[in-house]
C-alpha cells in the first residue's frame, strides 16, 4: 500500500503541503473535530506495542509516524501565537523518547491555543500566510488519516467518527486531482462510488482499506 510519507519534511510548516485547503467553507464545527481527531489518535497511541512496526505511511515505521503527528501539535501553540515559522522553531524544545506522553502534553497545548485563537487570525505557514480556520482544517484532516495509519499499523479499530470523516471528505474531495500532484499521496486506489465514506477517503489518499 504505497503511501508517500513527506520526503523529509517532518511537519507542515516548512512546506507547502496544503495550500489548497484555502477557502473551505465552514459548515463544520472544527474545534470540536479537533478534539475528536485527537481522541481518534490518542487512542491509537494508547494501543501500541510495537514502535518498529511498518506503518501505511511506507517511508515511516510507528514511531516516525507519531512523532511527526507529536511534531504538528508542539508548532500549533507557536505558530498561532503569530510566531514566524523561524521564532515557532527556535521555540521548540525537542522531544523525549516517550512520544506517548509527548502526545498527551503537546495535543492538549494544542487544543488549548486553537480554542482561544480567533477564526480569522492570521497564521504563517512556509508557503503562504493563511487563517487559523484554514490551518485548523489542514490539521485536523491530517491527524484524522494517521489515525487511520496507525490503526492498520497497530491493529486497532479502523473505525473513524463518521463526522469527522464527513468533515474531512469536504477538504480531500475538491482536490482530488492535485493530490498526487503534490507529491505527498500515492495514486488514488479505485472505490467503488456506493463505497463507504471511510473507504473513499482513505482511497482518494492513496490508501487501500482493504485487508491483504
Amino acid at each position: 500500500m504505497p503511501v508517500v510519507a513527506l520526503q523529509g519534511h517532518p511537519f507542515h510548516p516548512f512546506y507547502p503541503l496544503y495550500p489548497f485547503y484555502r477557502g473551505s467553507p465552514m459548515t463544520y464545527d472544527w474545534l470540536a473535530l479537533q478534539k475528536q481527531a485527537a481522541e481518534e489518535f490518542g487512542a491509537r497511541v494508547d494501543m501500541i506495542t510495537d514502535w518498529a512496526a511498518a506503518t501505511p505511511d511506507t517511508e515511516w515505521t510507528v514511531t516516525e509516524l507519531v512523532r511527526h503527528v507529536v511534531l504538528e501539535q508542539q508548532w500549533v501553540p507557536a505558530l498561532l501565537r503569530g510566531l514566524s515559522v523561524l521564532d515557532a522553531r527556535r521555540s521548540l524544545t525537542p522531544l523525549g523518547p516517550d512520544l506517548a506522553k509527548e502526545w498527551a502534553i503537546y495535543s492538549a497545548l494544542a487544543a488549548a491555543a486553537w480554542a482561544t485563537t480567533p477564526a480569522d487570525a492570521p497564521v504563517t505557514l512556509s508557503y503562504d500566510t493563511v487563517t487559523a480556520s484554514d490551518y485548523l482544517r489542514e490539521q485536523v484532516s491530517d491527524v484524522t488519516i494517521h489515525s487511520w495509519d496507525l490503526a492498520r499499523a497497530t491493529a486497532a479499530d479502523e473505525s473513524l467518527d463518521p463526522a469527522l470523516i464527513e468533515a474531512v471528505w469536504t477538504v480531500f474531495e475538491p482536490q482530488r486531482d492535485t493530490l498526487e500532484a503534490s507529491g505527498l499521496f500515492a495514486s488514488p486506489v479505485p472505490s467503488d462510488e456506493n463505497a463507504p465514506l471511510q473507504t473513499r477517503l482513505l482511497a482518494l489518499t492513496g490508501r487501500d482499506p482493504r485487508r491483504p
